[in-house]
C-alpha cells in the first residue's frame, strides 16, 4: 500500500462544540490539513489544533458551477496524500452528507490503493431533531434535496416526515455559497424555484398546510431559526440559502391489517406519531 492516507471529518453545525473527539484527534494528528467552514471561529480553532491548515473556500469561483469547485477540492486533498503525508479534510456539518467532494477524495484515494476513511459526524438533520423535538423512526422521515425533488418527481408518502434540504438555491448550479464566509442572509436567492417547489407541495398538501423552514444555530450563544408558515407563504419569508424544509405529515398513517395478522401483532404496540412541538 502506497504511503499517505486521508481522514474525511465533520466540524458539526456548532462552531467548535460539535466536532467529534475522533475527528478532533485526525486535525490535531495530521501531516496537512485541508478545510471547509463557514464561519471564522472554527477556521481559527483548526489552524490552532494543525498549523498546516490551509483553507478550501478559495476553490469557489463566482460564475463557476460548483461541481468545477468540488473537483479542485478533490485534486488538492489527494495532491498531498500521493505526497505520502497523512492528510486529514474537514468539512461543515456531516462530512458525508451534503459533501460530494468528501466521498469523491475517499473513493479516489482507495482507487489509487492508499488508506481512506470518513469519519461521521453532525449535520444540519440531527440539529433540526433535537430543536424541533423530531422523532424520525415514529413516523418515519423521506430526505430530498430540492433541487432532486422537483427535476425527478420524486414519490413521498404524506404521512410521513418529508425533509428537503437547499431549499434557497433550487436549480442553481453555480451558486457559489459566498455568503456563507459572512453570515449574508438574503431574501431567496431563486425566488422562481422556491416557487415552483412551493406549488408543487401545495397539491399534495394543500395551500394551507404549515411547514418549518429551518436553519441550525453556529454558535452556542445562538438560537436556532424556525419559521413557521404556510405553503402559499414560503416565498415571503427570508432565510439561508441553504436553509431546510420541514414538511410535518398531512394525514396519519394507515394500518394494514393484513399485515398485522402476517406479522403476529397487534396495533396498540406500534407507535403513535408525535407533536412536532415541544
Amino acid at each position: 500500500m502506497p504511503i499517505g492516507s486521508l481522514n474525511v471529518v465533520g466540524s458539526g453545525i456548532k462552531a467548535i462544540r460539535q466536532i467529534t473527539m475522533e475527528g478532533r484527534m485526525a486535525i490535531e494528528k495530521a501531516d496537512k490539513v485541508l478545510y471547509i467552514v463557514t464561519e471564522p471561529a472554527s477556521e481559527e480553532w483548526i489552524k490552532q489544533l494543525n498549523s498546516s491548515s490551509e483553507s478550501l473556500y478559495d476553490s469557489y469561483i463566482d460564475g463557476k458551477p460548483r461541481l468545477f469547485a468540488y473537483m479542485k477540492m478533490v485534486e488538492r486533498i489527494l495532491s498531498y496524500v500521493r505526497k505520502g503525508l497523512d492528510v486529514t479534510a474537514v468539512f461543515y456539518g456531516h462530512p458525508g452528507v451534503f459533501s460530494f467532494p468528501g466521498h469523491e477524495a475517499v473513493r479516489q484515494a482507495r482507487l489509487e490503493g492508499f488508506n481512506a476513511q470518513m469519519l461521521p459526524g453532525i449535520s444540519a438533520a440531527d440539529c433540526m431533531f433535537c430543536d424541533l423535538g423530531i422523532d424520525p423512526g415514529v413516523a418515519g422521515c423521506q430526505y430530498f434535496e430540492a433541487t432532486d425533488f422537483l427535476v425527478y418527481g420524486r414519490k413521498f408518502d404524506t404521512s410521513s416526515y418529508l425533509i428537503l434540504w437547499q431549499i434557497g438555491i433550487i436549480g442553481d448550479s453555480t451558486y457559489p455559497l459566498a455568503h456563507i464566509r459572512t453570515n449574508i442572509r438574503i431574501k431567496n436567492h431563486n425566488l422562481n424555484g422556491l416557487s415552483v417547489l412551493s406549488d408543487c407541495l401545495q397539491k399534495h398538501y394543500g395551500a394551507d398546510h404549515e411547514v418549518i423552514v429551518y436553519e441550525a444555530a453556529q454558535y452556542s450563544v445562538c438560537d436556532p431559526i424556525s419559521q413557521r408558515v404556510s405553503l402559499n407563504k414560503i416565498i415571503e419569508l427570508n432565510f439561508d440559502p441553504i436553509a431546510t424544509l420541514f414538511v410535518p405529515p398531512k394525514q396519519p398513517r394507515k394500518i394494514d391489517e393484513t399485515m398485522l395478522k402476517r406479522l403476529g401483532i397487534n396495533a396498540m404496540t406500534i407507535p403513535t406519531r408525535e407533536s412536532i412541538t415541544r
